[in-house]
């Protein structure tokens, strides 16, 4: 109901039900209860309101009774003593409370009260002497109180602060009043809310629901759409085009987004540290996840890097035992302990690569992997080069004997191993790799992780492997077809071809994957590409070794296939 609507002191609604109005709402404006309103209420009597017909008339109405000598003809015997009381009265017919358009009024009386006080201070301060008399400025026009009266602001005896706005208003605002209905068609209003003009913009509306007293036949639940259903928690509203507001589709959260409560216009997303459930009406926490040693892929790959060590510790043991046999002593046995080293330490690096990433760690993975590859690539590099020139010095007159030997090999290794050195240092001194989260990556994991630092020193680094690996198989390839004499080139070019292989998939492959599996697909190519340098150059030796002795003699090996 609106503030303008009122349903008491009109004597014919006596006999009007009221159940009708039993918890409705309706803006009043804003009334405070004055102080002895209700006392004075309470002693109106007709016999002190002499001359007041108004009086007179509303009393026999209102308790059905009629004053002695009067003209107003009551459908009653019963005779006005004057002594009624006006509290007796059903709440629907009198009020003894001040009603809110009472309250107005009373404010009206005391600011137009104010106002007059103004205009008579105005006068005695600014009266002014005219040949010896005073100027009198009583003869101003009713219009005129206005000025005087939109300055006013006075506290009512209430305590409410009464002035008007810019817009010569009275700011006051309006209360919201829930109307209970008792049996015996009495009523009483309890203020359930308000609106304050003078409140944040935020919230100028305030409702206490909890205090709201409604019908016994009203359904509290929520008025669903004509045309279109509640949306469930994990779908969110899409208004159709052409439609009215309340007609909408329920279309299902996107990836990566959750809607928890009914009828959302939009889906959220989760924090970063969680992920939505299956019906995407849930944020749940993220795991935590790296390689470690406790999950099947960590231990496979632990065990493979384990057994590859031993059996290059075990071939390096017999190289050692058997130094002296002319299959060892060929082709620079310095070279192949050096290999034999860097590809145990290039299988022993592949452990770095499992565990919680810390910050040693990650400075040390893709560096020492680095290295020690490179090492052993300039190694077989080395071990090339020196079977082409050993052929070329077994030419009669030949000027390439003087390059065979140790020191041309040993300087292969060595610059080629401080070019990537400094590679690598340079990357530890710039951007050096750290310890790092991936919330993003996996949708359901927290990602522990080794930040590379800087992508073009990693991808330089391999960069440059791939170079010397291209340059060993060049050079192998081209020396294949030599005597048996020096057929170690057929076996360098198989290896190397292997390698090869394994680092050119691993790009992709490497690229194609996320969180811990990246690592996986690195430790894979580690272990494969060494394993293929150590089975396809030292299996064949090994095999004399042990099972043919009789083949590691000088004169197998100085002789010529025709």
């Amino acid at each position: 109901m609106t503030s303008q609507m009122e349903f008491t002191s009109y004597a014919f609604q006596r006999t009007w039900s009221t159940d009708i109005i039993h918890g409705a709402l309706s803006f009043t404006v804003h009334s405070k209860d004055v102080p002895g309103f209700q006392q004075f209420a309470g002693s109106i009597n007709p016999s002190h309101s002499k001359g007041d017909g108004f009086m007179r008339d509303f009393w026999q109405h209102a308790f059905i009774c009629r004053f002695p000598n009067s003209v107003q003809r009551q459908e009653t015997d019963d005779i006005c003593t004057g002594e009624e009381k006006l509290e007796s009265l059903p709440g629907s017919f009198f009020e003894m409370s001040m009603t809110s358009h009472s309250y107005s009024i009373y404010n009206a009386v005391y600011a137009v009260a104010h106002a007059v006080h103004a205009i008579k201070s105005y006068q005695k301060k600014h009266s002014a002497m005219a040949n010896g008399e005073s100027l009198d400025l009583s003869g101003q026009k009713q219009w005129q109180l206005h000025h005087f009266l939109r300055d006013i602001s006075f506290n009512s005896s209430n305590g409410n602060q009464v002035f008007f706005n810019r817009n010569r208003e009275i700011v006051a605002g309006f209360d919201i009043m829930n109307w209970i209905i008792s049996s015996n068609q009495t009523f009483h209003r309890v203020k359930v809310g308000r609106i304050d003009p003078q409140a944040s913009p935020e919230q100028p509306f305030a409702i206490n629901d909890e205090d709201i007293t409604w019908p016994s036949w009203f359904n509290q639940t929520q008025p669903v759409s004509v045309c279109t259903e509640s949306c469930q928690p994990g779908y969110s509203k899409k208004v159709k085009e052409g439609k009215t507001f309340c007609c909408y589709d329920c279309t299902p959260c996107p990836k990566g987004k959750i809607s928890d409560l009914k009828d959302l216009n939009d889906c959220s997303k989760c924090p970063d540290e969680k992920y939505p459930n299956e019906n995407q009406d849930l944020c749940i926490p993220k795991d935590t996840s790296f390689l470690s040693y406790e999950e099947p892929l960590g231990i496979t790959l632990a065990f493979f890097a384990l057994s590859f060590s031993l059996i290059t510790l075990l071939i390096l043991g017999t190289f050692l035992k058997h130094h002296n046999t002319p299959i060892v002593r060929a082709n620079n046995r310095s070279l192949t302990y050096t290999l034999l080293i860097f590809l145990l330490l290039s299988f022993l690096c592949a452990l770095l690569f499992i565990g919680s990433p810390g910050k040693v760690l990650c400075l040390l993975r893709q560096t020492a992997f680095g290295i020690n590859f490179s090492v052993a690539i300039s190694s077989v590099l080395a071990k090339t080069i020196t079977v082409v020139l050993a052929f070329m010095a077994t030419k009669p007159g030949s000027s390439m004997r003087k390059w065979v030997g140790k020191r041309p090999a040993n300087a292969i290794v060595l610059s080629c191993s401080l070019f990537q050195a400094s590679f690598c240092a340079v990357w530890l001194v710039t951007y050096p790799p750290f310890p790092d989260v991936d919330m993003h990556s996996m949708a359901e994991q927290i990602v522990l992780e080794c930040n590379e630092g800087s992508v073009i020193m990693f991808y330089s680094v391999l960069g440059y492997m791939g170079f010397l690996a291209v340059v060993s198989f060049t050079v192998a390839f081209f020396a294949r077809k030599l005597p048996d004499t020096f057929n170690e080139a057929k076996l360098i070019t198989f290896s190397m071809l292997v390698f090869c292989s394994v680092w050119l998939s691993f790009v992709p492959a490497y690229l194609s994957t996320k969180g811990k599996y990246m690592v996986a697909v690195e430790i894979f190519c580690i272990l494969a590409s060494s394993a293929g340098l150590l089975g396809c150059i030292f299996f064949p030796k090994y095999y004399i070794i042990l099972l043919r002795p009789e083949l590691n003699v000088r004169e197998q090996l100085v002789r010529w296939k025709v």
